[in-house]
């Protein structure tokens, strides 16, 4: 059976609908920057994620070709993650989706090295016959963070954050997000699928002690 991070690592792909306090170890990923409402039709967002998945599936299925990677084991393609910011603004600002920030992220295994990542992304290109130059091989050590299990409309997100803000508070813990840390997101549900109210997305914050 292929190796699911979201069954083997359920801390931090499957956590309950109320806050939680973890350390997340440091992780590479298959990483494409942007900027502009995500939503935007055939926007930057969109070319992102389409990016991020020809790579991804090319990784997954490199088994079947000449190329064999030192160490591969089969496995399920991990779920799209982002990670979120917007200029002078402390948390989120819903109302303004254009001054978004993002980099675009899925998680590569380990045993994917920067080698083998480059040979995806010409495979890729060639393949989808799309440039796939934008994505690059990013590490993320994002540390001690407070995170739940968002249940609804991304929208409606602030809701969960303030819960989390909350239960900090409790805690002894405040938000750290800063230039290097950011507000981040699991993405669980498709929404082309799932009715809005049902999308389950992992919001994670990064904390630090009072």
């Amino acid at each position: 059976m292929a190796f699911d991070f979201k069954k083997e690592y359920k801390e931090y792909y499957m956590p309950k609908n109320e806050p939680q306090i973890v350390n997340v170890p440091k992780e590479n990923y298959i990483a494409v920057h942007g900027k502009g409402d995500p939503n935007e039709e055939a926007g930057a967002y969109q070319q992102a994620v389409s990016i991020l998945y020809a790579i991804a599936y090319t990784l997954k299925m490199s088994y079947k070709t000449d190329y064999k990677i030192e160490g591969f084991f089969e496995y399920v393609v991990p779920p799209l993650e982002g990670f979120w910011w917007q200029e002078n603004v402390i948390g989120v600002d819903y109302s303004n989706k254009s001054s978004f920030n993002w980099i675009s992220v899925i998680r590569l295994p380990d045993f994917v090295t920067e080698d083998n990542f480059k040979w995806s992304v010409e495979t890729a290109s060639k393949k989808k016959k799309t440039d796939c130059s934008l994505a690059e091989y990013l590490t993320i050590d994002e540390g001690l963070c407070v995170q739940m299990m968002h249940i609804g409309s991304y929208d409606s997100e602030p809701k969960s954050v303030a819960m989390m803000g909350a239960f900090l508070k409790e805690k002894g813990y405040i938000i750290d997000i800063n230039e290097n840390r950011k507000h981040h997101e699991i993405y669980l549900s498709d929404p082309r699928k799932v009715a809005p109210e049902k999308l389950k997305t992992v919001i994670r914050h990064p904390i630090k002690k009072l």
